[in-house]
C-alpha cells in the first residue's frame, strides 16, 4: 500500500511542470519545453573561466595617463564613496598603481594587449573585447555563483545547466555538459571551486555538468568491477532499467528517469571517454601549437586541446576553471605565471577551431568573476603592488559563434574603475551567450516552488553591439 500518496501526486505532478529535455539529447523534450527562437549562430560553448578576477590594467584597458599619477591617492571623484572589501576598506590611503607592463596595439582591429598575453595579441582579430562587464558582488564565491548561475545565494542551475535543459545533446556517447578544472601557478592557495558552480540546482539532475579528473580514470566507476565482462554488465543494466522503469511509472519522479539514463550514459562512455582523453594521435604541430603542457594531463593547456576534442565529438557546452588569479599582494610574480598557464593555450584553441571550421559555430568565451582595483592593496613599490577586487568594470572577451571578430566594445573611466561607456552587466552577458545559441532567455525558464525562474531572474538585455 502507497503510505505517501500526496508525495507522489505532487511529484506526478512536477514532471508535467517542467520541460524536460531529454539526458544528453536521448529522445525528445517535451512539448512544453522552452523552444529557441532566435536564429542560432552557435551550437555549442567553450567558456574559459579565470577563477580569481585578472586584473583588466595589467592585460586588456590600457591606461597610459597612470603612470604620472604613481602612488597618487585615487580622487574622491573617482571613487564616489562606492564600497569596499574588507581587506582594503581600513586604509589610510588608496595609491593609484599603474601597471609595470607594456602595451601595445595589434593586428588590424588595433586592440591594445599587455606584454604578459602575446599568443592573445596574435589573434586579437578574431576576437571581442568586452572592456565594460560590470558585476553586483565583491566577493569570490558570491560573484563566480552570480557569474555561472545568475544569483549570488547557491541553489540555483549552472549557466551550462540551464544551456542542456533548453536544447539537448549533440552526442549519445558523451555528456552533454562537461567541465575541466586547473590549477594555476600564480596562487596555489586560491579560492576553492565547488561542484554547485556546475550543478542542476532544482533543475533535474541529467542536467549537471560532468567533471572529469587529470589523474587516474576520467570519470569514475567508469570501468567494469573485476571479474565482470561487458555483456555481463549490460545484462545487469538491462535488467535494472526494467526495474527502475516500473519505479518510475510508479512514482513519476524525473530522478529515476535521470538514474536510467545515467547508467545507460556511463556504459557508453567506457570506450567513448578513453578514445577522447587519449592524445596521443594529435600530431606534433598541434602540441607545438598548444604548448608542451598541453601533454601534462590537468593542465590548463591539456584541458584547452581536450576542449577541442569534446566539441568535435557533440559535446554542448564545455567549462575550463582555472584557478590562480585572485592577486592581492604580489601581483607581477603572480600573474605573470597565471599568464603563461593560459596565454598560449587559449590563442591556440580559438586558431585550432578556427582551422578546422569549428570557431564559426562555436562561442568561446574568457574572463572571470571580477575585476581588480586601480590602487594598491599593501605596500606600493615600482616594481610590486598587489591589486583588491573590484566589481564595476572588467575585461572578458569572445570569439566565434556569431560574434563581430577585431572589435572592442564598451569603455572605462581614466581609472578603469568605472564605466564610460556600454555598460554590460552579467545578465546582459548571459543574455547574449543564450541568444547566440538560439534561446530566448526570457523563455528559458523552470517552474519551482511556484516561480518560473530563468538563468537571467527577471533582468538582462542582449548586447546587440557585439553581434554580427
Amino acid at each position: 500500500m502507497n503510505t505517501h500518496p500526496r508525495r507522489e501526486f505532487l511529484t506526478r505532478s512536477a514532471v508535467g511542470l517542467g520541460a524536460l529535455a531529454s539526458l544528453f539529447g536521448e529522445g525528445q523534450a517535451l512539448e512544453s519545453a522552452p523552444m529557441p527562437r532566435p536564429r542560432p549562430t552557435a551550437k555549442r560553448v567553450i567558456y574559459l573561466f579565470q577563477s580569481g578576477a585578472p586584473s583588466q590594467l595589467d592585460l586588456f584597458d590600457y591606461k597610459p595617463g597612470l603612470k604620472d599619477r604613481f602612488a597618487a591617492d585615487l580622487p574622491d571623484s573617482i571613487r564616489k564613496g562606492q564600497r569596499l572589501t574588507g581587506m582594503t576598506a581600513t586604509q589610510e590611503s588608496f595609491p593609484i598603481a599603474p601597471s609595470k607592463y607594456a602595451f601595445k596595439q595589434h593586428g588590424k582591429s588595433g586592440a591594445w594587449v599587455s606584454s604578459l598575453m602575446p599568443h592573445t595579441a596574435g589573434v586579437v582579430d578574431d576576437l571581442c573585447f568586452v572592456k565594460s562587464v560590470h558585476t553586483e558582488a565583491i566577493n569570490h564565491d558570491p560573484a563566480i555563483t552570480f557569474c555561472q548561475t545568475g544569483a549570488q545565494l547557491a541553489g540555483r542551475p549552472s549557466i551550462g545547466a540551464w544551456v542542456t535543459y533548453g536544447l539537448g545533446s549533440m552526442s549519445k556517447d558523451l555528456p552533454a555538459f562537461v567541465v575541466l578544472v586547473s590549477q594555476g601557478s600564480g596562487n596555489p592557495a586560491d579560492q576553492p571551486l565547488y561542484d554547485r558552480l556546475w550543478g542542476s540546482g532544482f533543475l533535474p539532475s541529467s542536467y549537471q555538468g560532468v567533471k572529469f579528473r587529470s589523474q587516474g580514470d576520467p570519470v569514475l566507476f567508469l570501468k567494469n568491477p573485476d571479474g565482470v565482462s561487458d555483456d555481463g554488465r549490460c545484462r545487469v543494466l538491462d535488467d535494472l532499467a526494467k526495474l527502475n522503469k516500473m519505479r518510475q511509472d510508479d512514482t513519476g519522479d524525473p530522478e529515476t528517469e535521470t538514474r536510467i539514463q545515467q547508467y545507460e550514459m556511463a556504459f557508453r562512455m567506457q570506450s567513448s571517454v578513453p578514445e577522447l582523453t587519449d592524445l596521443s594521435k594529435e600530431d606534433a604541430k598541434t602540441f607545438e601549437l598548444y604548448g608542451e603542457d598541453a601533454r601534462k594531463p590537468g593542465t590548463f593547456a591539456a584541458n584547452c586541446l581536450l576542449a577541442r576534442r569534446l566539441a568535435e565529438r557533440g559535446t554542448r557546452f564545455i567549462q575550463l576553471f582555472h584557478r590562480g588569479w585572485d592577486q592581492h599582494t604580489n601581483l607581477p610574480k603572480q600573474i605573470e605565471g597565471q599568464c603563461r598557464d593560459t596565454d598560449r593555450a587559449s590563442a591556440a584553441l580559438i586558431t585550432d577551431l578556427k582551422r578546422r571550421g569549428l570557431l564559426e559555430d562555436t562561442l568561446v568565451v574568457w574572463g572571470g568573476e571580477f575585476g581588480r582595483t586601480v590602487y594598491c592593496q599593501g605596500k606600493l613599490t615600482a616594481e610590486d603592488y598587489g591589486r583588491d577586487h573590484h566589481p564595476r568594470c572588467f575585461t572578458v572577451w569572445m570569439a566565434g559563434g556569431g560574434v563581430k571578430p577585431g572589435i572592442t566594445y564598451g569603455e572605462t573611466d581614466d581609472f578603469s574603475y568605472n564605466i564610460a561607456k556600454d555598460p554590460v552587466e552579467v545578465h546582459d552577458l548571459n543574455a547574449t551567450l543564450l541568444h547566440c545559441l538560439g534561446i530566448d532567455h526570457t523563455r528559458l525558464t523552470y517552474r519551482y516552488q511556484g516561480r518560473d525562474f530563468r538563468l537571467t531572474d527577471v533582468h538582462g538585455n542582449i548586447v546587440k553591439g557585439i553581434l554580427t
